[in-house]
């Protein structure tokens, strides 16, 4: 059986990942992957969540299937969550996912089962994980650049949604963009999606990180306005970051149509793609999600809980940002000030995050993106130091180009 095998192309991450835990240097850090963490590195449960799970224990509710779309009552508080108002939740189809992870699968399988030859138009860099997914569900993948200089290229994407063939899709990431950090204004979520729907291409929107950027209303603000605009879209919901469930692999697959005989065939396609691919969601984050979003206390102690991450997240990058200036080379630190979410990107190539990591014990990937959430705020000017210890001026101008 293995007598002939193929390279494989393994995620970095978890490579360096398993290098951080054999480092036994005691200051090193870990800003590898995109897990919240509090000023003692550890990933923290949320109070809210801890009394949803309370709650739950004391009800002990029944271990029984779920369904193929899962808990129904997490669809309508997520839908309503991110949709915010009737008129697009009832154009919405709903099912619960293996986390965002899972939906994203999910409606790739329905973009090709809908379009056979779809082309899938992903800016980059983007997810190490986007084109992976891309390509097991058999999708054609576009790839151009969506960024420049440090900051959104706005007219590579708007150029992409006006040379797409009608059908295609392009794959957007509803804000802090990770691996840049960056977010689309309210002006551009307003003229992609009216070239979108005159051209007739599909948003596919990744919505991972609310609430992590400019605040919960805020970070859905562009993607709302664009489903009002558009006849059909696809959005991809994690329910990692905001609410801290990372084990629980907690998400769901939200479909908006133009009638409900659509939505109920896109349903009937992501039941039967779930069922090949897993069977049945995990329950109990969904339960969790639904318990403090269904309940007024637990959701505005929730809504309260994820603005203290946001808040610490922009105190981190600005403290950065002011160090990083204040430094050798600062200008070329500017652009981090506009990044926005867990993740901050360095202008720094591989070769100097290589140097990072074995010079100075700080774990980032290769592109330069650290997750901004593992470092506590009294290292902020040592981790300035080290990145300033490795930048190279002329190098940072090549990456920045």
């Amino acid at each position: 059986m293995f007598l002939d095998t193929p390279s494989l192309h393994l995620d970095p991450l978890w490579g360096l990942s398993a290098a951080y835990a054999a480092d036994t240097r005691p200051e090193r850090l870990n800003l590898i992957i995109g897990v919240y963490r509090d000023e003692s590195g550890a990933s923290p449960v949320l109070p809210s969540v801890l009394a949803a799970e309370a709650r739950l224990a004391d009800r002990a509710p029944s271990k029984e299937y779920l369904g193929l779309s899962g808990n129904t009552a997490f669809n309508a508080a997520m839908t309503e969550l991110l949709l915010g108002e009737e008129e697009l939740a009832a154009r919405a189809t709903t099912v619960q996912t293996v986390a965002g992870t899972g939906a994203l699968r999910l409606l790739a399988e329905l973009l090709a089962t809908t379009g056979p030859g779809r082309t899938v138009h992903l800016g980059t860099p983007s997810y190490v994980n986007h084109a992976a997914i891309l390509h097991a569900a058999r999708l054609n993948v576009a790839e151009y650049p969506v960024s420049r200089d440090g900051e959104l290229d706005a007219g590579a994407v708007l150029a992409v949604a006006r040379s797409a063939r009608p059908g295609d899709a392009i794959l957007l990431q509803g804000c802090c963009h990770n691996p840049t950090g960056l977010s689309m204004p309210l002006p551009l979520w307003d003229e992609l999606a009216a070239v979108m729907a005159e051209r007739g291409v599909v948003p596919f929107i990744d919505q991972a990180y609310f609430g992590l950027g400019d605040g919960l209303e805020e970070d859905l603000a562009g993607m709302r306005r664009m489903l009002r605009v558009v006849p059909e879209a696809v959005v991809a919901v994690s329910g990692s970051k905001a609410w801290g469930l990372y084990s629980e692999r907690t998400g769901c697959a939200i479909v908006l149509t133009r009638d409900r005989e659509r939505g109920d065939y896109a349903r009937g396609v992501l039941e039967v793609t779930a069922r090949a691919d897993y069977s049945q969601p995990p329950a109990h984050g969904a339960l969790i999600v639904a318990e403090i979003l269904g309940d007024p206390g637990l959701r505005a102690r929730w809504r309260a809980e994820l603005e203290a991450m946001r808040l610490r997240l922009a105190r981190l990058r600005e403290g950065l940002a002011d160090a990083l200036e204040a430094g050798p080379n600062g200008a070329a630190f500017a652009a981090l000030r506009d990044q926005r979410g867990m993740f901050l990107r360095l202008p720094l190539g591989p070769e100097r995050m290589d140097r990072l990591r074995e010079e100075h014990a700080v774990y980032g990937i290769p592109s330069g993106r650290i997750s901004l959430a593992g470092v506590p705020a009294a290292r902020i000017q040592d981790l300035a130091e080290s990145i300033g210890a490795v930048a190279d001026p002329a190098l940072i101008g090549a990456v920045r180009a």
